[in-house]
C-alpha cells in the first residue's frame, strides 16, 4: 500500500509515538475496505505501539485512531493518502500524546469549549486546502473530549456526498448541518464558534512604527524587512498566507524547484514569527484615516495606530456576476479545479475563461469529468500556445469563443449555463452539472474607497518606493497597479514598501 520512500519517512515519524494507540477498523468486503485493512495493518507492523482492532463504526469502510481504552473522536472514512497522508501521520502522533504545534492560547481556547461538537469534513485527496481543515478539527478532537471529527472522502462515499449535495470541498458539517465551505484554520474555527479575539484585546496596543495590513507574500516580506530595521512592527491579516493558500503547484519561485501554496504560506508565517512582530490574525480592516498617525479601524471595532502603514491586502478570484453564480456557489459553481474536480467525475462541466488559468483548469478537468466546455468572452482564447496545443488534443473538450455568459441555471444544483453569441446575438443553453470560474483577479481594496488614489480597476497606485497618494501610507503586491501578479514580484514589492516606509520615518 505504501511506497518505499513514504514508508521510510513514516518509520521516522512513528519513532516519535509517545504512548500506545489502537486503530479500530470498520470494514466490509469491498475493495476500499480491503485497502484500508491493508494500510492499517501495514502501519501497525511498523511500530510496537500500534495495534489494530476490527469493529463497527458509523460508516463502512472507515477507521478511527484511539488511545488505549479511550476513543479520540478522530475517524477517517476513506484512505487518507495523497494530500491527506500528513493528516493521518499527525493524528497518530497527537493521539499518542505528542503536543500539536499550535500556540498555547489556542490550546486553552479549545479545551475551554463546552457543548457537543460533532464535525464531518468531505474532502478529495487531490485537494490542497482540505488537509488544513482536517488537521485543525483533528487537533480539536484530541484536545477536547466533547469534540469529534470524521474525514469523509467524497470519492469513496459518493452516495452520501450526493445526498448532502456536496459540490465543493472541503465541506464541513457540524452536528449534521452544513457549517462551512472552503479552507478554514483552527483560529477561524474558534472565531466562528465564538471563541476568537474581540476588540478589547487591541485597546492597549501602543502605536506602531510600521503596521502591515495583509498577510500574503507581500505582507510577510514587508513585516520582515521592517522588523529587521529594529522598529516596532505589527501585521494584521484576515488570513495569513492570503491567496497563496488557494494555489496548488508553485514552480516559478526562484531557488525552490517546486512547492505548494499551503506549504509556502506556512513557511512565510514561520519566518515572520522569527522576528519581534506583533501578528494579529483573523482581523479584517474596514477603514483607513490619516491624522497625526495613520489609523486602521478593524471590523471588530478596534482602532490600531501607526506612524506608517503598508497595505498588502492582495486580490481574490474575480466573479462573473451573473444570475446563479452566488446562489449556486458550492452547489456546482466552483473556483478550484484541483480541489473540486474529483466531485464531478463522469459529469459535464464548463470552464469560464480562456486565459492560462482557465485552460489549465480545462486540461486538468478533462482527465476526470465526462466533458469540458470552455466558454471565452473574447474572439479567441488567450492562453499560452503550448497550453492551447494540449487542450485541442483532448477528445472531450469543446471551446466556445465570443460567448457572453448570461446565467448559471439550477435550483438546488447547477444544471446548465446560458450564454449569448456575441456575433449573432443568439442565446444558447448548455446542460451541465458544474461551472468553474477562471477569469482573473480583483484587488481587495473596496474598503479604501475615497481615501487614496486607485486605478479604474481598483488597484492602488504606487510610485517606485511603494508610496501611495497619502504620505506615510505605502502599498505592495497584487492590490497595487503592479504590471504583473506573481508571488516573487509581490515579495519584492513588499520589501520595497518596507524600505520606503523606513526611509519616510527617518526623514520625517
Amino acid at each position: 500500500m505504501l511506497e518505499k520512500d513514504i514508508k521510510a519517512q513514516l518509520n521516522q515519524y512513528l519513532e516519535l509515538l509517545e504512548n500506545d494507540i489502537v486503530l479500530k477498523v470498520s470494514a466490509g468486503s469491498d475493495k476500499v475496505s480491503n485497502d484500508i485493512l491493508e494500510l492499517v495493518n501495514e502501519i501497525a507492523t511498523m511500530s510496537s505501539k500500534i495495534s489494530v482492532e476490527e469493529t463497527e463504526l458509523d460508516r463502512t469502510p472507515s477507521f478511527s485512531v484511539n488511545r488505549v481504552g479511550e476513543d479520540s473522536g478522530i475517524v477517517f472514512a476513506g484512505i487518507p493518502l495523497g494530500h491527506e497522508f500528513t493528516s493521518l501521520v499527525l493524528a497518530l502522533l497527537q493521539v499518542s500524546g505528542r503536543a500539536p504545534k499550535v500556540d498555547q492560547s489556542v490550546i486553552d481556547q479549545v479545551k475551554n469549549i463546552s457543548g457537543e461538537y460533532h464535525f464531518e469534513t468531505f474532502v478529495s485527496l487531490s485537494c490542497h486546502n482540505c488537509p488544513d481543515v482536517v488537521q485543525a478539527l483533528n487537533i480539536m478532537s484530541v484536545l477536547n473530549p466533547n469534540i469529534t471529527h470524521t474525514m469523509i472522502d467524497g470519492a469513496v462515499n459518493k452516495e452520501e456526498a450526493e445526498k448532502r449535495n456536496v459540490r465543493a470541498v472541503p465541506a464541513v458539517y457540524l452536528n449534521g448541518e452544513f457549517w462551512n465551505g472552503g479552507r478554514i484554520s483552527i483560529q477561524e474555527i474558534l472565531a466562528k464558534l465564538g471563541e476568537g479575539p474581540n476588540a478589547e484585546e487591541f485597546t492597549e496596543k501602543e502605536p506602531y512604527d510600521v503596521l502591515v495590513v495583509g498577510g500574503g507574500p507581500a505582507g510577510a516580506s514587508s513585516a520582515i524587512y521592517a522588523s529587521r530595521k529594529g522598529i516596532r512592527t505589527g501585521i494584521v491579516a484576515e488570513r495569513f498566507g492570503g491567496q497563496v493558500l488557494d494555489t496548488l503547484s508553485i514552480e516559478n519561485f526562484v531557488s525552490v524547484k517546486a512547492t505548494e501554496g499551503p506549504k509556502l504560506a506556512q513557511a512565510l508565517e514561520e519566518h515572520v514569527k522569527e522576528y519581534n512582530i506583533d501578528v494579529m490574525d483573523l482581523q479584517r480592516a474596514k477603514r483607513l484615516e490619516k491624522k497625526d498617525l495613520v489609523e486602521i479601524e478593524l471590523e471588530n471595532g478596534a482602532v490600531l495606530k501607526s506612524k506608517t502603514v503598508i497595505i498588502s491586502t492582495g486580490a481574490r478570484w474575480r466573479n462573473i456576476n451573473v444570475p446563479g453564480e452566488h446562489e449556486l456557489k458550492n452547489k456546482g459553481v466552483a473556483y478550484c479545479p484541483h480541489c473540486d474536480g474529483p466531485l464531478y467525475e463522469g459529469k459535464d462541466v464548463a470552464v469560464i475563461g480562456g486565459g492560462n488559468s482557465g485552460i489549465e483548469a480545462a486540461i486538468d478537468l478533462a482527465g476526470i469529468v465526462k466533458h469540458v466546455t470552455v466558454v471565452e468572452f473574447a474572439p479567441e482564447i488567450k492562453a499560452d500556445q503550448v497550453l492551447q496545443n494540449r487542450l485541442y488534443s483532448l477528445p472531450n473538450v469543446t471551446v466556445i469563443t465570443n460567448a457572453a455568459t448570461k446565467e448559471i441555471t439550477g435550483t438546488d444544483n447547477v444544471n446548465g449555463l446560458t450564454y449569448t453569441d456575441r456575433d449573432t446575438g443568439e442565446e444558447h443553453h448548455i446542460e451541465l452539472q458544474g461551472v468553474f470560474v477562471q477569469i482573473g483577479l480583483v484587488p481587495n481594496t473596496e474598503w479604501l474607497e475615497g481615501t487614496l488614489e486607485r486605478s479604474k480597476m481598483g488597484e492602488i497606485i504606487v510610485d517606485k518606493h511603494g508610496a501611495t497618494s497619502i504620505p506615510g501610507v505605502f502599498a505592495a503586491g497584487d492590490c497595487t497597479d503592479s504590471a504583473y501578479n506573481q508571488i516573487i514580484i509581490s515579495m519584492g514589492s513588499g520589501a520595497t514598501a518596507a524600505l520606503g516606509a523606513f526611509d519616510y520615518l527617518i526623514r520625517n
